[in-house]
């Protein structure tokens, strides 16, 4: 069984490959530990796959390929690698040749200094400013603060994990840049180290301004499952209780309105305001009490801890789900 599994997601990489190979293996010379390299072809158009396979051939003791049917993206190709790879460590990294191999050596040292996840920070990025690297600052200056989970460069594709990190979530959609965020909510020590990121040779890119927008909107679905997924009542009661406050502020102001000027209070335009707020505050804290239900009845019925253990001592290794 390897101790280590590189998984690289691929789409339309074609030149890249041959070289990417010889730099993990050149990079991983020095490693004692036993590794793999398991590249999931993302349903490339070009002949990435072919190339993947005569290089697989070349290599069977270290190389693992998985073809997915179609293009599911980048997150679901990571995931793909991820449900195959065997090794206690997992490093992830772009096959575009950007991310240096020869910076993983230094990744697994750093989690030697007991760390769970060692993230890559690209800060000096060879990305066009304003297109790529201005838009990814901000994001990870939004990210960092809403989350509190401080790193400088959430989009760098290559870190390093240990498996037990890993577990405990699965990512969806373009999530894989927020694994950091679930890890830390599972209680994983993390930290950041600086990687060398170069220019493009071969192909394009596959991603452009649209990204940051998407970013943003995947944001508030991991701020929620983050804080809220276990207590919804939080969420959706403190909204509900904010507007009834809100409501009961202008019905105040109209009822002592109502007494110093004889002014109606049904003639008042913000009469119907605060009725309609007081209503959505009632039916927001309604919902948060049928979330907290479904919430109880998910972890009860699937029997799934609440909490996340790092190391027993004196104790027999038990499933957490029996």
């Amino acid at each position: 069984m390897p101790n280590l599994s590189l998984i690289i997601p691929v789409y339309n990489e074609e030149k890249n490959l041959p070289l990417l190979i010889d730099a993990i293996h050149t990079a991983l010379a020095p490693v004692t530990c036993t590794w793999e390299v398991l590249l999931v072809d993302d349903g490339s158009e070009d002949s990435s796959l072919q190339v993947l396979t005569e290089l697989a051939e070349k290599s069977p003791d270290h190389l693992r390929i998985i073809s997915l049917r179609r293009n599911f993206g980048q997150t679901a190709a990571i995931t793909a690698g991820l449900d195959k790879a065997s090794g206690e460590i997992i490093v992830l990294l772009d096959a575009d040749l950007q991310n240096d191999p020869a910076d993983i050596p230094m990744l697994l040292e750093k989690l030697d200094e007991g760390y769970d996840l060692v993230s890559g920070w690209r800060k000096r990025r060879q990305d066009k400013y304003l297109t790529r690297t201005l838009p990814s600052n901000l994001a990870n200056m939004l990210i960092s603060r809403v989350t509190g989970v401080p790193l400088h460069d959430y989009g760098c594709t290559l870190k390093a994990y240990r498996r037990d990190a890993l577990e405990g979530f699965r990512i969806y959609g373009e999530m894989h840049r927020f694994i950091p965020v679930f890890a830390h909510a599972l209680g994983a020590k993390i930290t950041e180290v600086q990687v060398n990121h170069r220019p493009r040779k071969f192909g394009k890119t596959k991603y452009g301004l649209e990204r940051t927008i998407k970013v943003i909107l995947d944001l508030f679905t991991v701020k929620f499952l983050v804080s809220y997924s276990s207590k919804p009542i939080y969420l959706f009661g403190g909204a509900g209780l904010a507007l009834v406050f809100g409501s009961s502020v202008m019905l105040l102001y109209l009822g002592v309105r109502r007494l110093l000027t004889d002014i109606s209070i049904l003639m008042s335009p913000i009469f119907p305001l605060a009725i309609m707020l007081l209503i959505m505050g009632f039916q927001s804290v309604l919902m948060g009490l049928i979330a907290e239900l479904l919430v109880r009845t998910y972890y009860e019925s699937q029997r799934k801890p609440t909490y996340s253990i790092r190391k027993t001592v004196n104790l027999p290794e038990m499933n957490p789900e029996k």
